[in-house]
């Protein structure tokens, strides 16, 4: 009996160090079933795939639907890419912060006047705040402002309500308090859109020349903007919902929710790019090259390290714990078994409201990015898309 249990401990140890081995071909099978299975239990309409690994591309799949009225995509079509701005957004508040132009524990007053005012509430009353509002709350989603239904805090009426940036984010002060003192809980709100006048501010940029001068050139992300012309309109990928009675689902034009006007300041940063997908696989590419695209450094390592590192840990969803933390507008995975795709720990990344996903994968050098539009979101579609893949690895 007291060999079996010294031995099986060797075993396992033995078992945990051999490198895990890949079926490249049962991969590929398995994502492009997957891509089938969405279309064909109406979830998705036609969608794009990529799984890359080491120095190989596993998959790079457009599955499309050939339903009437969908949009057959290709290499040109564009996404509204929504909450995948934010990790965009964040890189480029690190590439400011690697020049020393701000500490994440400033105050947000100190570049943004307005915000020096805030006021918070409780479920007595509303009051002048006791913490300050630091950049730290703001990559965090730990500000205390939300996403906001009505009202000039709504990003889809202030697309249209303001002329820029800066009259957004001051009119919110005004608008409604804090959810909560900053700093002490999370919550997933606006605190990106209010980051990119922030950029604004410290850079002496507009938003866009900033992202496009550090990010966009140098990673060949020619088609990543927040605006379309008349031309890039016919690339736009159609929306898949529900009909106005609920009792079907339909492919419609008529859901932009944002304008994407020629020449508009309001650059949002937490959900206002297009994108196409070669152009955000090279942001995935240069996350997993540790900052790096052909020969370029947009960010270090350690700016990476501190993206991901957790901020926010245990959140409960319907009571329940899913193995994911927060760090900067970005999922860490930190307890996989509680996940149930058989990712690895410490994978990273997030989504867009149309459902677009991305993950990397540092221990195994891997990164997957599915892109479609359709709604109602779910993270379902990023894990079961995550299965596929590590079902074979």
């Amino acid at each position: 009996m007291m060999k079996r249990i010294l031995i099986i401990p060797i075993v396992l140890i033995f078992s945990f160090c051999d490198k895990p081995s890949v079926d490249l071909s049962n991969i590929s099978s398995s994502v492009i079933t997957y891509q089938k299975a969405l279309i064909a239990h109406g979830i998705t309409g036609s969608n794009f795939a990529r799984v890359y690994l080491d120095s190989d591309v596993l998959v790079h799949s457009i599955v499309n639907s050939n339903k009437e009225n969908d949009m057959d995509i290709n290499e040109n079509t564009i996404f509204p890419i929504w909450s995948m701005t934010k990790p965009i957004t964040i890189v480029a508040m690190m590439i400011l912060y690697e020049k020393n132009l701000y500490k994440f524990d400033d105050p947000v007053s100190d570049y943004i006047p307005s915000l020096g005012k805030i006021k918070c509430k409780n479920e007595d009353s509303v009051y002048n705040c006791n913490n300050q509002l630091k950049i730290i709350h703001l990559l965090t989603h730990r500000s205390g402002f939300k996403y906001y239904s009505g009202g000039s805090g709504n990003i889809t009426h202030a697309d249209t309500a303001f002329n820029s940036l800066s009259e957004y984010i001051d009119s919110l002060v005004q608008y409604q308090p804090l959810e909560f003192e900053p700093g002490t809980e999370y919550m997933y709100g606006i605190n990106q859109a209010i980051l990119g006048g922030l950029i604004e501010v410290i850079s002496g940029q507009s938003f866009y020349d900033f992202l496009n001068q550090n990010i966009f050139k140098p990673l060949n992300m020619n088609n990543t903007k927040f605006y379309l012309t008349e031309n890039e309109r016919e690339n736009f990928q159609i929306l898949f919902k529900k009909s106005d009675d609920g009792k079907e689902r339909i492919f419609s034009n008529d859901n932009d929710q944002l304008t994407y006007r020629m020449g508009s300041k309001m650059q949002f940063g937490g959900e206002g790019l297009v994108s196409t997908f070669n152009d955000y696989s090279n942001f995935c590419q240069m996350l997993l090259n540790g900052g790096s695209f052909n020969s370029q450094k947009i960010i270090s390592q350690k700016s990476i390290e501190l993206m991901i590192k957790p901020h926010t840990i245990n959140i409960l969803e319907d009571g329940y714990y899913g193995g994911v933390d927060f760090g900067f507008s970005l999922f860490n995975l930190q307890e996989p078994i509680l996940d149930g795709t058989n990712s690895s720990k410490g994978i990273y990344g997030w989504s867009g409201y149309h459902n677009t996903h991305f993950w990397i994968d540092p221990k195994k050098n891997l990164y997957g990015l599915f892109m479609t539009r359709t709604v109602p979101f779910s993270f379902e579609i990023q894990k079961q898309f995550r299965a596929a893949v590590y079902s074979n690895i």
